[in-house]
């Protein structure tokens, strides 16, 4: 039975002595009704929320980053921890330090904590078994060795690959997007939950669904889209893929969608930078991917992220967080912390202490803290004590939490089998996956005469570039510390390729950034000794791409163009393959290399993806997901942008080098026989596009029918065309496909000038085509009144 009133108060004000603690100790495994599986889970988090005493409730919100020195052996947080691996007796120390924050005798500031963020990629790099030996013994000190026994919510990284030693590493961002393929999102995905929750993770996180708007900003090779419906459609596929239908199941997960409502588009591109935008600009641009996964997907966790949005720092806005999130949106998941994302409110000079900071953030809706920062351990028990915060507050938040682990099953089934974990982790299954998704990610840009695909039996091939061998540079950001498989590059997997009696010469040429390195005169004398030259340029994972890694320019940079222009001096034809995060301004190469690749950042299985579009073992199906500009001087460059934009600048086109949804094929399409029914309907009617596709070539290839519409006339500024549909279809030659679209009456609303979603009538032009400018059919329909 619960205890009196006054006795359950005592303990919610941490006022819990050592005689009640082992009264309750003793007797709530025969009474305790949240320890009843087959009660409502409502029940059972009330009946919990009732034991707690404050300071258990407060460690319930912290779930701290594997790399906080505060954890295990210091107390300063030193951002070099992020990027180092630690020494052996480091590890040592922040696994000790985990065993105590589970145990809750870690400090005497809080009770046992709530879960983990990164620990296993962290500080256990011996791979999958002793990973999720390591989530289980925590888990058995937590339900075994506290007072409550309440099972840990552990978090990891799921941006591209489950982010721990031994992870299959998939594409990132632009390369899974440039796929135009939702069921390869959903396969993909699925693959990061299986892996994950086998071994111990219970959460995915960093999972980026706002649109790019920036590409200056270097975590944007995160994200997937500069479309808000693109990105709308892969969240989509993320949740079901993730979350599915049960998230107690061994194959499934929470997914942390990040980074909420939208930081990819901060004043001069700079990561944290303010997101200078209207109301009208977050609703139309950043919330529809959120209201897609929350709403329509149920998505049951988001990331707050660092910047403020209208000059409100968002881990202490409660219109954003409360508001819009909750009572908008609906959610009921948990809203976790970016990393010492609530010191943000002191970092804006929106509070002076940390415990001020606190009260903010727990006020405004941030349920988790991820960083043992001070505003979310002692201080806010001493602001609950001291009347700044109500109780309520902290139930609000602890609700979330514990609701999250009821849903997950953690206090019936806590641990993991670690025999499972290692089977799964890394499997031929998966890694087959990574080579599909890093083949379909490879948009062909430029194919002068043909020149690809290449012959696999020419005599000497020069490959050249800091790209070409460079495995971590192809990986992209948000991967395992410590990677044990093998990472195929550019340069195996051409020889892989080619015929036993072709000659490869290797020259890396010049490094990524800075003139150090200068072997330009080496790889001149390989590229005129050759039939071919294949430079790969492009970008680093650690030092221009990536999370706070922000570049002013989007061109090459060190060495690599004056690298690229002197191989292509030598009259050798040269191919030029990116691997890259962010789309780059290559103005010279478009005007004068034969053919171009964009191979983003492409994984573990990238190099054989390549090698494979190049010599024609694949057809290049990748499509762009954002436009490339040609220079950064003309951001924002994106397609959707308003109708009043012009088109020319003094020095150079204001449009894109190569546009939104632009990619090349080695066969050819044809669109025809457009038909839209109804061509007149009400407002809150729909209308059906059909159209046919026909491959017109002599192979085998996968066209992407986009679909575009523009309100012609409206009450306020539309865009001058909106991504509303998409199909990614595969042909023989001669073959012919009938596709067909239906548009909902949401796909046609505009917000107008009240804030409100309306379909206003008037006439929709459709365009039909294989890019935002490459339009093959145009037609249109009427909405009457």
């Amino acid at each position: 039975m619960p205890k009196p009133a006054q006795e359950s108060t005592e303990r919610n004000n941490g006022k819990v002595n050592n005689q009640e603690y082992n009264h309750f100790a003793h007797t709530d495994d025969n009474v305790a009704l949240y320890k009843n599986p087959n009660l409502p889970i409502e029940q059972r988090v009330d009946d919990l929320l009732s034991r707690m005493t404050l300071k258990e409730k407060v460690g319930q919100m912290n779930m701290p980053c594997g790399y906080k020195k505060g954890i295990g052996w210091g107390v300063e947080v030193g951002m070099e921890c992020i990027f180092r691996l630690f020494t052996p007796e480091e590890r040592a120390k922040q696994m000790e330090g985990c065993r105590k924050l589970a145990r809750g005798n870690h400090n005497d500031e809080i009770g046992p904590i709530g879960g983990f963020f990164t620990i296993a990629d962290r500080i256990v790099y011996e791979g999958t078994q002793k990973q999720a030996e390591f989530f289980n013994e925590l888990q058995k000190i937590a339900v075994e060795e506290t007072r409550l026994g309440i099972p840990l919510l552990n978090t990891e990284e799921g941006t591209h690959g489950f982010m721990c030693a031994g992870g299959t590493v998939f594409p990132e961002g632009l390369a899974i997007a440039s796929t135009w393929n939702m069921e390869m999102v959903k396969n993909i995905y699925s693959v990061v939950a299986k892996e994950g929750r086998g071994t111990g993770a219970h959460m995915l996180s960093t999972l980026v669904i706002e649109p790019n708007r920036d590409p200056r900003m270097g975590r944007n090779q995160e994200g997937y889209s500069e479309d808000p419906y693109m990105c709308s459609e892969i969240a989509r596929n993320i949740v079901e893929a993730i979350q599915g239908y049960d998230i107690s199941k061994n194959d499934k997960a929470v997914t942390v969608f990040t980074a909420y409502p939208g930081q990819s588009e901060p004043a001069s591109g700079l990561e944290r930078g303010a997101m200078e935008i209207s109301e009208r600009k977050l609703r139309q641009v950043f919330l529809p991917p959120w209201v897609t996964a929350i709403k329509e997907g149920g998505a049951l966790s988001v990331m707050a992220q660092y910047p403020a949005v209208d000059d409100v720092v968002t881990h202490g806005s409660e219109f954003l967080l409360k508001k819009v999130l909750r009572e908008e949106m609906g959610f009921e998941g948990v809203v976790l912390s970016e990393g010492d994302g609530i010191s943000t409110i002191r970092g804006e000079y929106m509070a002076k202490t940390q415990k001020k900071a606190g009260q903010i953030a727990v006020m405004a809706g941030v349920d988790v803290g991820i960083s043992l920062e001070e505003a979310y351990m002692g201080a806010l028990v001493k602001s609950v004590e001291e009347g700044e915060v109500p109780m309520s507050a902290i139930d609000n938040a602890v609700r979330h939490i514990l609701k999250l682990k009821f849903k997950l099953g953690l206090f019936e089934n806590p641990y993991v089998d670690p025999a499972f974990a290692t089977k799964i982790v890394h499997s031929k299954e998966h890694i087959d996956l990574a080579l599909q998704a890093a083949r379909e990610g490879i948009v062909l840009l430029k194919n002068n005469k043909s020149i690809l695909p290449l012959k696999k039996n020419m005599g000497s091939i020069a490959v050249i570039g800091p790209n070409a061998d460079a495995p971590m540079n192809q990986l992209g950001d948000y991967i395992p510390q410590v990677i044990p498989q093998h990472i195929v590059t550019p340069l195996e997997g051409i020889r892989n390729k080619v015929s036993p009696g072709t000659k490869i010469t290797y020259v890396k040429g010049c490094d990524i950034m800075g003139d150090k390195l200068n072997e330009i005169d080496k790889a001149v004398k390989a590229a005129k000794s050759a039939d071919i030259a294949i430079v790969v340029v492009g970008e680093s994972g650690n030092e221009t791409n990536g999370e706070g890694r922000d570049m002013a320019s989007l061109d090459l940079t060190g060495l690599q163009e004056n690298l690229l222009e002197a191989v292509h001096a030598t009259g050798t034809p040269t191919i030029l393959v990116l691997i890259n995060g962010r789309p780059l301004s290559v103005r010279w190469a478009a005007e004068n290399s034969p053919a171009i690749v964009e191979a983003w950042m492409c994984g573990e299985q990238g190099g054989n993806a390549i090698a494979e579009v190049l010599f024609g073992d694949y057809n290049p199906s990748g499509r762009l997901p954002v436009s490339v500009p040609r220079h950064s001087g003309q951001l924002p460059v994106y397609y959707n942008h308003s109708k009043s934009k012009w088109e020319q600048y003094k020095d150079m086109s204001a449009l894109p080098l190569y546009e939104f949804g632009y990619g090349l094929s080695y066969t050819t399409f044809e669109y025809s026989n457009l038909k839209i029914q109804p061509q007149q309907l009400l407002s809150g009617g729909e209308t059906e596009i059909a159209l046919d596709v026909k491959n017109t070539g002599t192979r085998s290839g996968e066209e992407v029918v986009q679909l575009y519409t523009s309100d012609v006339l409206s009450s306020v500024t539309t865009p001058i065309k909106e991504l509303k549909r998409f199909k990614k279809l595969k042909l023989e030659p001669g073959e012919k496909q009938t596709v067909t679209f239906r548009l909902l009456p949401k796909d046609l609303a505009l917000l107008n000038g009240d804030m409100h979603w309306v379909v206003e009538p008037g006439t929709f032009r459709v365009m039909v085509g294989s890019s935002s400018e490459d339009i093959r059919l145009k037609g249109e329909f009427e909405v009457k009144e």
